[in-house]
């Protein structure tokens, strides 16, 4: 067993996915993702998943693939938004290069449009996004070593910023 180099944790659209694929590159690594472990998993979708089988199911399914992915991964890990929210997870991440990719409302609307295919967003989304950002960031906070925006940054300037905060050098 072999703990992740990197884990990328923040909200839904910052960008954990395509900074992560950067970051496994440049360090010479592999990359995973737990929201990809889960469709990949159950044969659908997260939206199709919390549609029908509901969000408490949904965590389940999330919290048994981060602690896969933690125990076994050795290379970039990328987690889903709300993966933070589990007490368990956070205490999982403690001691490990956890990082938090943070952005505002205002990016967030541009990245993903806060569209429908997001079902904790679906109805007002601005407002809906706040909220889970006004719970979530203490805990994001709390699990992460170092913080890095993403506000107004491209993907490889979020690489090289998170590489520069944790001190790391390029394979």
């Amino acid at each position: 067993m072999s703990a992740p180099q990197i884990v990328l944790i923040g909200p839904m659209g910052v960008g954990k996915t395509t900074v992560g694929e950067l970051l496994a590159e440049r360090l010479g690594s592999t990359f995973r993702d737990t929201d990809a472990d889960i469709v990949a998993a159950e044969g659908r979708e997260i939206a199709e998943i919390f549609v029908d089988d509901g969000e408490p199911r949904f965590r389940a399914l999330e919290r048994q693939a981060v602690r896969a992915a933690v125990a076994g991964h050795p290379g970039v890990l990328a987690l889903g938004g709300g993966a933070i929210l589990d007490a368990g997870t956070r205490e999982l991440l403690a001691g490990h290069t956890v990082v938090y990719l943070s952005m505002d409302v205002e990016e967030a609307v541009k990245r993903t449009g806060l569209n429908a295919a997001r079902p904790l967003l679906a109805v007002n989304p601005r407002k809906q996004w706040r909220e889970l950002m006004e719970a979530r960031r203490p805990l994001y906070t709390e699990a992460a070593r170092v913080v890095v925006a993403t506000d107004g940054r491209t993907p490889e300037e979020v690489a090289a910023a998170v590489l520069d905060a944790l001190e790391l050098k390029e394979a």
